[in-house]
């Protein structure tokens, strides 16, 4: 099943993103694309800073912010090679969102969380590192509630994972065809030993054999059970297309059906479509439009 799902991912990834065209919008807001070095991954990691218009004349102006996660075999500026960023500037042209950074880290392939070895510490990078950074040299609203995280694929499952494991950092979080598997660890293994060059990407990651108790440490339907009663104060965000190649529906209407059953308030969305960038750039904005609601709502209680 695994194998099925994720055949040839490098290469689906990197034509998808060949195959966009821009948006006709043209981007108002400053871009900053830079390097961090990191102590913790000891290697510097490429980041890009999304700013709106007003950022250079509005000095006093703190912003809400937003945190991009990649898909796997993409980079940290997947946005604005595919015309998402312009996307997100006609959002704010027709007044249908407001002004917010966005910052998207390089993940490689990653998944956002430490490797099961220790060896790759990202998400102790991204949440000790990388967050601080950002929000003490850019002009951030430093709370939880003016504060998302958002991702693709691979990073919709690190988006969720942060959220779910950190639901006193993050306000709201949305996933677009989050790479949630299905399947146990057990089922997981046989899987791998018959993937390929897979197994090694995710090996290196979850463990090959898979970890256990590293699986469930960064699992987001066991992270949502243990801290279900702070999630019911998140704004929380899932779509997924029905024809999903790699089967993540599944895994997305899962996890739907057990913040139903614990009672958890979110929005859900399995709409007609794949695993592909179409998909992702027709659904990108009522994301943004999500989390713009949720930034409002913070505001207004401020």
């Amino acid at each position: 099943m695994l194998r099925r799902r994720m055949h040839a991912v490098w290469t689906k990834y990197v034509l998808a993103i060949a195959c966009l065209l821009p948006t006709s919008a043209v981007a108002q807001g400053r871009i900053d694309c830079s390097v961090f070095k990191s102590r913790i991954l000891h290697r510097p990691v490429r980041y890009c800073v999304m700013l709106p218009s007003n950022y250079e004349t509005a000095t006093k102006t703190k912003y809400p912010v937003l945190y991009f996660l990649h898909g796997l075999g993409e980079n940290e500026q997947a946005l604005l090679q595919s015309g998402g960023w312009g996307l997100i500037e006609d959002l704010r042209r027709d007044h249908k969102v407001g002004d917010f950074l966005m910052a998207a880290p390089a993940g490689r392939g990653s998944f956002f969380i430490n490797s099961a070895d220790g060896r790759d510490r990202y998400s102790d990078f991204f949440l000790t590192e990388l967050l601080p950074f950002i929000e003490t040299h850019y002009r951030v609203i430093r709370e939880r509630r003016s504060r998302g995280i958002t991702g693709l694929s691979m990073g919709g499952y690190g988006a969720l994972r942060y959220a779910f494991a950190n639901p006193d950092l993050f306000g709201s979080v949305s996933a677009q065809s989050p790479a949630l598997i299905t399947e146990s660890p057990r089922e997981l293994n046989a899987d791998l030993r018959d993937a390929g060059p897979l197994a090694k990407l995710l090996g290196t990651v979850f463990g090959n054999p898979i970890n256990v108790a590293h699986w469930n440490q960064n699992n987001p339907f066991v992270l949502a059970r243990k801290n279900q009663a702070q999630l019911r104060v998140q704004a929380i965000y899932i779509n997924c297309g029905q024809q999903d190649e790699y089967g993540f529906a599944a895994g997305a209407e899962q996890l739907h059906k057990q913040l139903q059953r614990e009672k958890i308030s979110h929005e859900f969305h399995l709409y007609p479509g794949g695993h592909n960038a179409e998909y992702f750039l027709s659904h990108l904005g009522e994301t943004i439009q999500f989390h713009w609601r949720a930034f409002s709502s913070a505001q207004q209680k401020r």
